[in-house]
């Protein structure tokens, strides 16, 4: 099976536009006013109608109140939801879209009761922790920590690069790899050549299983 790539936190036009074109299979929109990479919704509308088809959309979101979700749902041409806080699931369902729940990563943690949890998720990504800030740290976590089994697809994010790319999908065998800070020239700004670079690992790492 092929691993898929999304590469998180545009902010540009011309970089989504490009990762499109690269063959992506899903950019990430950060709808979370503190973090560096975060849109405002006409920007997001910008990215959104720009980009080429057969490119999934996923806003993410932070504990974010229903109705500023609702209110972007209504404008902008979203076709997943990703929640990055302490969302429970029945707050992640009531919107009928497709959605991802992210992960911090830590000694202790039950990722098999998180998949029960979160059943109808198409997803669980799996991040780094860190104490202040919600992904885009460029930290890994340990692999080790993943079950061989946990009841949803995996996507994999935390500290991923160019240099660990093929590994994270011959190690892990996620169903997706999740970028962000490793493709980019400073925080938004992606770098084409960066993304093309990271891509080509994945695909290596696909060729190398099978």
């Amino acid at each position: 099976m092929r691993t898929r790539v999304k590469i998180c936190g545009f902010t540009r036009v011309e970089d989504a536009v490009h990762a499109a074109h690269l063959g992506i299979d899903a950019i990430g929109l950060v709808f979370y006013p503190p973090s560096p990479r975060h849109v405002e919704i006409e920007q997001a509308i910008r990215i959104v109608n720009a980009l080429t088809a057969f490119t999934t959309v996923v806003a993410l979101f932070v504990d974010e109140q229903e109705a500023r979700i609702r209110e972007i749902l209504a404008r902008v041409p979203i076709d997943c939801l990703q929640f990055h806080g302490d969302e429970p699931a029945e707050a992640c369902r009531v919107y009928n879209k497709r959605y991802i729940k992210a992960v911090s990563m830590r000694e202790g943690i039950d990722i098999s009761a998180l998949a029960q949890r979160y059943n109808d998720a198409d997803g669980l990504l799996l991040d780094a922790y860190h104490p202040d800030a919600k992904g885009g740290t460029g930290s890994q976590f340990d692999w080790e920590l993943i079950p061989d089994q946990c009841g949803l697809p995996v996507i994999l994010a935390g500290g991923l690069n160019v240099e660990n790319a093929k590994q994270a999908v011959q190690t892990v065998r996620p169903y997706a790899l999740d970028v962000s800070s490793c493709v980019e020239t400073e925080k938004g700004i992606k770098d084409s050549l960066k993304m093309a670079a990271f891509i080509k690992q994945v695909n290596e790492g696909d060729k190398a299983i099978t």
